[in-house]
């Protein structure tokens, strides 16, 4: 017990003080993009046709956050039209949200109340990797470490669905996978509630396109929260469950 008391004392505080303080990330992380609306039409096209995800609509000057894999490729056009910031709060309550000209509406206003009421003091997930590549699924767990520590929210990862609260589901959703997701939904108690989490499972990811895959969760469940990213950084993955559920 001694030893573990001086340890402790000689170690510190390993845990961050988000939200109440503010975390700055890297310079190379790319986050929510900011577009410029008045770019030229010609480079908006050339920056939709080098995208791999299809994700530029190039009429509209619009980024769609949900099939967006953040690879940067549209950045290094020439003429300035998206640059992506380093703000990791890109979490939404609905798709067509996701389809950004340079901003996100506030998540916590657009959160279903009754969702704060019954798990604002408790959220038990359980984690659904749907034939994903163990990047989002590397990332969340981080969530469990003393800097993130996920645990102080009150919110847990558990081994069963019978225990849970709600299903967080990561990877594109081969069809393999789909029963299993299916029943593993099922399981859990309702009321329940459903999060995409990366980009494969809100819209295929990098495999969108694949007739291996389902590539969109709220085609099968109606999904409750989505979480953009490939794969989200940890930071939104919080963001988005403490403005959504606390």
């Amino acid at each position: 017990m001694l030893k573990i008391l001086k340890n402790k004392k000689e170690q510190g505080c390993k845990t961050s003080k988000y939200p109440k303080e503010t975390i700055s990330l890297y310079k190379r992380y790319r986050g929510m993009p900011e577009i410029d609306a008045g770019c030229s039409q010609d480079i908006v096209e050339r920056c939709a046709e080098i995208c791999p995800q299809e994700a530029i609509d190039a009429q509209d000057k619009t980024i769609d956050l949900g099939r967006c894999t953040f690879c940067g490729s549209c950045e290094t056009v020439e003429g300035g039209f998206v640059h992506f910031s380093r703000n990791f709060e890109l979490g939404a309550a609905n798709r067509r949200d996701l389809i950004v000209a340079g901003s996100l509406p506030a998540l916590a206003d657009h959160a279903k109340q009754h969702f704060k009421k019954l798990f604002g003091r408790s959220l038990q997930l359980r984690q659904v990797s749907a034939a994903g590549c163990n990047a989002c699924e590397a990332d969340t767990n981080v969530l469990n470490t003393p800097f993130f520590d996920l645990s102080r929210f009150g919110i847990d990862f558990v081994a069963s669905p019978r225990h849970a609260d709600g299903i967080h589901v990561t990877g594109p959703i081969s069809h393999n996978m789909k029963q299993a997701l299916f029943d593993t939904f099922e399981a859990v108690p309702s009321p329940k509630v459903v999060i995409a989490s990366g980009a494969c499972a809100i819209s295929g990811g990098p495999f969108y396109g694949s007739t291996e895959v389902v590539g969109d969760l709220n085609s099968l469940i109606p999904v409750d929260l989505y979480i953009p990213g490939c794969p989200p950084h940890p930071l939104t993955t919080l963001h988005a469950l403490l403005q959504f559920f606390k």
